[in-house]
């Protein structure tokens, strides 16, 4: 099997947290949004947690793919 599922899970985690990531950023001098969450800028936190888990998937993916498959050397017997 070709397709590592931590490829599309990286990728769909990251953008999905760089998305809550810029608008943290962009909404984060209104106090209004964030007064339910305790004057917290819930999106950013949340987005910087999401990016970080995207990232840690793909870099497994990737040191997955580098690795050979199966023992490539060794005689069958």
């Amino acid at each position: 099997m070709g397709l590592d599922i931590r490829w599309p899970i990286g990728l769909m985690f990251s953008l999905v947290g760089a998305m809550l990531v810029i608008y943290g950023l962009i909404t984060g001098s209104d106090a209004e949004v964030y007064r339910r969450s305790l004057e917290m800028n819930i999106n950013l936190r949340w987005g910087l947690v999401l990016v970080v888990f995207g990232a840690t998937m793909l870099t497994l993916a990737w040191r997955g793919s580098s690795r050979p498959a199966g023992p490539e050397g060794q005689e069958k017997k």
